[in-house]
């Protein structure tokens, strides 16, 4: 395998989940920071690679993947043994859904972009918090039903699959912006179990800004 280029920024839940899967494969990628905060998304050398000037961008096989969980398919595809999506198309469905439950309903509208035009729209800074305290809590609270109906160690099953690499990025924003997430008990073990995984410490936040 030619080198794999991760384009990524550290605090980004999308690249979060990519870094979880790249680590969970034991694929080997290099690092290329995009910061969102200096607009580097929005340079003409980036958008030139990704045109929706987001992150992740990750460049593997002589392929440019965007889009996160399409990336996460496509290494789901490339390494089936590592279930990330169960061979079951059944059971592949149910762990899309926990998956798309966050990263299409909650994460989307407390993305930067969605956040900082509704500080415009309203004039109230403070807003911010507001919102994504609102969001992300009731977001958990439907995704932790439907986590209670699944069983299992991890979100679904005893492994870690797709499902798992979205929940962890969003305890993290959940925590960072001091969303109360003491009832969802099942999220809590599950962040935790994960936790305890290699692939997942090395991906934190906090070990890849260090």
């Amino acid at each position: 395998m030619s080198e794999v280029v991760l384009y990524d920024y550290w605090r980004s839940s999308a690249s979060y989940r990519v870094r979880i899967a790249l680590n969970l494969l034991e694929i080997d990628y290099r690092t290329v920071p995009v910061n969102l905060l200096e607009a580097a998304h929005r340079r003409p050398d980036y958008l030139t690679l990704n045109p929706q000037g987001l992150v992740p961008t990750l460049v593997i096989d002589g392929q440019i993947l965007t889009q996160s969980l399409a990336i996460i398919e496509y290494l789901a595809e490339l390494r089936p043994e590592c279930g990330l999506l169960p061979s079951d198309i059944a059971d592949r469905r149910k762990v899309r859904a926990l998956a798309y439950a966050v990263a299409m309903d909650i994460h989307p509208i407390c993305n930067l972009h969605v956040v900082a035009h509704l500080i415009e729209v309203t004039e109230r800074p403070y807003a911010r918090e507001e919102w994504m305290k609102h969001f992300i809590a009731d977001g958990l609270g439907k995704l932790e039903a439907m986590i209670g109906e699944a069983g299992g160690t991890f979100s679904f099953g005893d492994t870690p699959t797709m499902a798992d690499l979205c929940l962890v990025p969003q305890v993290y924003n959940a925590r960072r912006w001091g969303v109360d997430i003491t009832d969802f008990k099942r999220i809590i073990a599950i962040d935790a179990r994960c936790a305890e995984l290699p692939a997942f410490r090395a991906a934190h936040p906090d070990r890849v800004n260090s």
